[in-house]
C-alpha cells in the first residue's frame, strides 16, 4: 500500500495537542468549583460505568479524525497485469482423399493415420486459425480457417475417401488452399499439403500453383506419404477383400520443387512414427508470436477508512445522547 498524498499524513500530529488538551481539562476539572456545607446528597451520584464511558466519545472522535486524515492521503495498492497477445499463424491442411491413401503400409491405413495425426497437431496450436482442403481428382474446402478446435477437429474426422471424383490433382489442391490464404493478414501463411500420388488431374499445374503461393507469400510444406517400394492395398476380389502388393509412385522431385519454390520444406513419411516426427518438427519450425505487455493495476482503498471515520462518528453520536446520557 502507498499514499498519493503522503504530506497530508503530517495532519496526524494535530491529534497530539488535541489529547494532550483533553487529558489536561479532565485533570483540572477535578478542581471543586462550588462550595457546600456537605456532600453526603452526593454520595453515590453517578455510576462507574457512565464515568468510564464519558471517555468513550473523545476516542471515537480521535479515531474519526485520523480515519479521515488517512482516507484524504489517498491509500492505494497496486499489482503488476500480465496482458498476453499471441500473433497465430494460418495454417490450411491440404489432404489428399484419393483411394490409394487406403494403402495399408500405415496402421490402420494411410488415410487415418493422416487424420489422427492431424488431429493431434491442430489441438497442440490453440492460437492459431486453421482450415481443411481435400482433393482427389477435384478439390473442396472442408473447414475455412477458424480457431474453432472442436469444429475443426469434428470436420478432420469426417474426411474420407470417396468424397469426390478419384484421381490426384496435387494443382487444384494446392490452388484450393492457396486461396483460403490469400487474403489473410497473419504474419505467416503455411500449407502443409499431403499426398501419396503422383499428378494425374486437374486443370492448374503443381507448378504454377506453387507459384501463385510465391507470389501471395505462402509458404508450403509437402509430405509425401507411403512406404518405400511396395505396399498392401485392399482390393475387391470374388472371394472378398484381399491386400494385394502394389508399386507405391510418389513425384518426389515435384513436392521438393513445391517446397522450395515457397520456401517450406519436403518430407516422406514412410510410416505413423515417422508421421508424426514430421508434423512435431513442423510445429516447432512455424512458432507463434506472443507478445506480453506488463502494467500496474491500482486499487483505492480510502473508501474502508472513510467508513471508519464514519462509523466511529456514528457511534460517538449514539453514545453520547442516547447511551451516557441515560446512565445513572
Amino acid at each position: 500500500m502507498f499514499f498519493e498524498y503522503p504530506a497530508l499524513l503530517y495532519l496526524e500530529l494535530l491529534l497530539i495537542p488535541m489529547v494532550a488538551l483533553y487529558v489536561y481539562r479532565e485533570i483540572k476539572g477535578r478542581d471543586p468549583v462550588l462550595m457546600v456545607s456537605t456532600s453526603i446528597p452526593w454520595k453515590g451520584a453517578g455510576s462507574k460505568l457512565k464515568k468510564i464511558l464519558r471517555h468513550i466519545p473523545f476516542v471515537l472522535r480521535v479515531v474519526a479524525i485520523a480515519a479521515m486524515i488517512v482516507a484524504l492521503a489517498r491509500p492505494r495498492s497496486s499489482s503488476d497485469y500480465e496482458r498476453v497477445d499471441t500473433e497465430g499463424i494460418d495454417i490450411v491442411l491440404a489432404l489428399d482423399v484419393s483411394t490409394s491413401m487406403l494403402a495399408r503400409d500405415f496402421s490402420p491405413d494411410r488415410i487415418s493415420a493422416a487424420k489422427d495425426i492431424a488431429i493431434e497437431f491442430i489441438a497442440q496450436r490453440p492460437s492459431d486459425r486453421m482450415g481443411i482442403v481435400v482433393f482427389a481428382g477435384e478439390s473442396f474446402t472442408q473447414c475455412p480457417l477458424t480457431t474453432d478446435r472442436a469444429t475443426l477437429i469434428n470436420l478432420m474426422k469426417d474426411v474420407e475417401t470417396g468424397l469426390i471424383e478419384d484421381g490426384t490433382a496435387i494443382g487444384n489442391g494446392l490452388a484450393t488452399a492457396i486461396s483460403r490464404l490469400k487474403d489473410s493478414k497473419a504474419k505467416s501463411r503455411v500449407i502443409i499439403l499431403l499426398t501419396d500420388g503422383v499428378n494425374n488431374r486437374g486443370e492448374i499445374a503443381p507448378q504454377m500453383a506453387a507459384e501463385i503461393a510465391t507470389t501471395y507469400g505462402v509458404r508450403v510444406y509437402t509430405i509425401g506419404v507411403g512406404a518405400m517400394g511396395m505396399a498392401p492395398y485392399p482390393v475387391m476380389t470374388p472371394f472378398g477383400v484381399e491386400l494385394q502388393q502394389v508399386k507405391v509412385e510418389i513425384d518426389e522431385d515435384l513436392l521438393k520443387q513445391i517446397a522450395n519454390d515457397t520456401g517450406g520444406r519436403y518430407f516422406r513419411a514412410t510410416d505413423n512414427t515417422k508421421m508424426l516426427e514430421i508434423y512435431s518438427e513442423i510445429n516447432k519450425m512455424e512458432t507463434s508470436r506472443t507478445v506480453v505487455d506488463s502494467f500496474p493495476v491500482y486499487k483505492e482503498l480510502f473508501m474502508k477508512y472513510a467508513l471508519i471515520a464514519l462509523g466511529a462518528i456514528l457511534l460517538e453520536l449514539f453514545l453520547k445522547f442516547l447511551i451516557i446520557r441515560k446512565l445513572p
